[in-house]
C-alpha cells in the first residue's frame, strides 16, 4: 500500500502595521504533513518565517486573495524539504506498521 501524505497550513501570522496600504503582510506560517497507511497514522509540523513578496513586489498577493498552495509554495521556498518531510513521514508511517521492536507480555504473567 501506498501512504496518504495531506500538507495543510494550519494558521498565519501577519503584520499588524500597514506596509504600502496592506495591512495584512504574512509573515509566518505554521504547517502540516499527515500521513496515513493502513492503520497507522502520524503528523510532522513547524513553523517558517518568510518574507513573502511585498506590496511593491509585482508577484504580492493580497492576503485575502491566498491560497493554501501559494503559502505551501512559500514554505517550501523558505527551507522546509518537501521531499525529505514526506519521506520521514513515510518512514514513520512503515516503522509503526513494522516495527523493529516490540513490548511483549511477561511470560511468567497468565492472562485468563
Amino acid at each position: 500500500m501506498t501512504a496518504t501524505l495531506i500538507w495543510s497550513i494550519d494558521w498565519l501570522q501577519s503584520s499588524t502595521q500597514e506596509i504600502e496600504g496592506y495591512e495584512e503582510v504574512v509573515l509566518q506560517a505554521g504547517w502540516r504533513l499527515n500521513g496515513e497507511e493502513e492503520t497507522a497514522t502520524t503528523s510532522f509540523y513547524g513553523t517558517v518565517s518568510f518574507l513573502p513578496p511585498q506590496p511593491n513586489d509585482p508577484n504580492f498577493i493580497p492576503y485575502n486573495e491566498l491560497t493554501q498552495d501559494q503559502v505551501l509554495e512559500w514554505v517550501w521556498a523558505s527551507g522546509v524539504d518537501k521531499d525529505a518531510t514526506e519521506a520521514a513521514v513515510t518512514q514513520r508511517l512503515e516503522e509503526t506498521l513494522n516495527p523493529a521492536e516490540v513490548q511483549l507480555p511477561l511470560p511468567w504473567v497468565k492472562n485468563d
